[in-house]
Parts: structure tokens; C-alpha cells; sequence
């Protein structure tokens, strides 16, 4: 396997598109990200679209080597058929402007010695891909991805505590709670709002403006400054999804799960709750309660109000 190091994935791969501005519009807009530099006449792409420019879609990319396939084909045949991508890093050494043809080339940077990891043992593969300006011998950026190739570890189930092994098998399935969320410095005023039966919004200290989810500093000015207002509770589904599969532990399928646009401006997913699933809409509007789905969490939900209107 360590023959592969070195050797390339894609050569001379050509991206399907220039960099253009409604690419960076849409970006913009699923990250939420308002920030001035990438738009206007002299606008530049987000640094973390730099992967967005070389993809090849659902119709794939013909310029891409063997040698990737080779390495993925020795390692099944050792057992190692299961895939998880574990990360990425970039490196970003100028920016992209609409208009800029893309070209890059790949090479398989490193294949770990075997690892065991939870998931089971298996080695890391590390590809490189360097990202050019066509026509610019020097590269505009560096993406990095890496993936583990490993074989599953299949264990035995845990032998049960002494006081459960004479209990019914009733006692022995505590009912599944719902994952807890990530509370850290950035958002743990939110939900000491939740606590509060209280939605607080970010309100930027320097241009005012709205934000949600909570993040340290404005997307619009760049202020690290900021103070909440509580919302009114009052909003729209402006999108929606029902979920059928796969069932998750604490959640009963069919339910719907919304895009909620407060009546403030900024949006957030949430559930919708009081209503059908199938009875849901665009547009319908809704009311914030709070919900309390086991004895220590309790969550912002969105009740469906079918007789106003929706």
C-alpha cells in the first residue's frame, strides 16, 4: 500500500464551471453569510468554497487515475470495505474571483501503518489536491481529505449489571432520550433562554442587525459586539421535510421538521408539532411553545396553527 504514496489521483482535472456569482450567491446563502467581500462588482468567492470549484457532480470527473481505485481495491480484497470520511484541511493562498477557470491536480499524499479505532482497525488514506488558476503554474489553494478504510469491529454486547440480569426485560430497555445539544461559550445564552421559556435572538452591537443561530461575531460588520431581544414567538414554515426513514431512538416517524422565519426576520429549524405532519405547509403560520421531552430538556418547538390562515 505504501507504493501508492506519491503516486496521482487526477491530472491536469478541470473544474465544470468558472467561478461564478450565483454559485457564491447560493453559498452565501445556505451558510447565511452576508459578508460584503463577496459581493458587488469586485467580488471575491468564500476561501471555503475552494472544494465547491472541482467537483464533478453526479456525472463524475474522466480525468480521474486508476491508481485511487487500485489502492481501494487492494484494501477491500484485505478486508477493509467500509469507508468514513474523517476530515479535511485547506490551505488558502488567494482568492477567487467570478470568471477564474479552475484546474487541479490530486495525488495520494500518505497511507497510514493499520490503526484500531472504534469503528474497527483499518488505515487512513490521505489525498491531496492542489488548486489552480488555469494558465498559473502556482497553486491558489490546498485541499486535503482524508478517509478511514476499515474492517467493522463486531463486539459482543456489554454483560448486563447483576440487578438487571433477574429483572423482566421490560426493565432492561430504558426509554431512548432525545441527543443532548452542544453547549459551549457561544450559545449557552440561548438556551438559558430555553430554560427560560424565553427565544433570545442576537442583535449585533454595531449594525443591529439579527442573527441566528448565535455566533461570536456579525457576518455583516464584523463586530464582536452584541446584546439578544426576545422573540415574539410568532412565525411562518418557510420549508419543510417530513421524516419516513430511518427511525431514530427517541423520535416516532412521521414527523415534520421546518424552517421556521420568525416574525423578527432570521430563520430556524425546529419541529412542528399540534398538527398532522401531512397537514403541514409553506407558509403556515405558526406559534413558539416549549416542549419538554424528558425529565432534563426541554426544547423550542413550533405549533401548527391550521385555522389562521395556513
Amino acid at each position: 500500500m505504501k507504493a501508492y504514496e506519491g503516486r496521482p489521483a487526477a491530472t491536469a482535472g478541470v473544474g465544470k464551471d468558472p467561478v461564478n456569482e450565483p454559485m457564491i450567491r447560493h453559498w452565501c446563502e445556505a451558510m447565511g453569510d452576508t459578508h460584503p467581500a463577496y459581493q458587488g462588482p469586485d467580488a471575491v468567492a468564500p476561501p471555503t468554497m475552494l472544494q465547491a470549484w472541482t467537483m464533478g457532480g453526479l456525472s463524475g470527473h474522466t480525468d480521474r487515475s486508476s491508481a485511487y481505485d487500485e489502492l481501494f481495491g487492494l484494501l477491500d480484497g484485505a478486508g477493509y470495505t467500509s469507508v468514513v470520511a474523517t476530515d479535511c484541511e485547506q490551505e488558502y493562498l488567494r482568492p477567487l474571483r467570478p470568471g477564474d477557470r479552475i484546474t487541479f491536480d490530486a495525488v495520494i499524499e500518505s497511507v497510514s501503518e493499520r490503526k484500531t479505532t472504534k469503528l474497527g482497525a483499518g488505515h487512513f488514506v490521505t489525498t491531496r489536491m492542489d488548486v489552480r488558476v488555469d494558465g498559473d503554474p502556482e497553486p491558489v489553494g490546498t485541499h486535503r481529505f482524508r478517509i478511514l478504510k476499515y474492517q467493522p469491529t463486531r463486539l459482543p454486547p456489554p454483560p448486563l449489571p447483576e440487578a438487571l440480569r433477574a429483572a423482566p426485560s421490560t426493565a432492561r430497555k430504558p426509554k431512548a432520550k432525545r441527543p443532548r445539544p452542544v453547549i459551549n461559550r457561544d450559545n449557552a445564552g440561548f438556551w438559558d433562554g430555553v430554560a427560560g421559556h424565553r427565544l433570545l435572538i442576537q442583535r449585533c452591537g454595531g449594525c443591529a442587525t439579527l442573527r441566528f443561530p448565535w455566533l461570536p461575531g456579525c457576518n455583516a460588520c464584523g463586530s464582536q459586539e452584541w446584546d439578544t431581544v426576545e422573540a415574539s414567538g410568532e412565525g411562518t414554515v418557510y420549508s419543510y421535510v417530513v421524516m419516513h426513514h430511518p427511525p431514530f431512538p427517541a423520535f416516532a416517524p412521521p414527523y415534520a421538521v421546518a424552517l421556521i422565519e420568525l416574525a423578527e426576520g432570521v430563520r430556524m429549524v425546529s419541529n412542528v408539532v399540534g398538527v398532522p405532519y401531512d397537514k403541514v405547509r409553506i407558509g403556515m403560520p405558526v406559534r413558539l411553545e416549549f416542549l419538554r421531552v424528558d425529565e432534563d430538556l426541554e426544547l423550542p418547538v413550533f405549533n401548527g396553527l391550521v385555522g389562521s390562515g395556513g
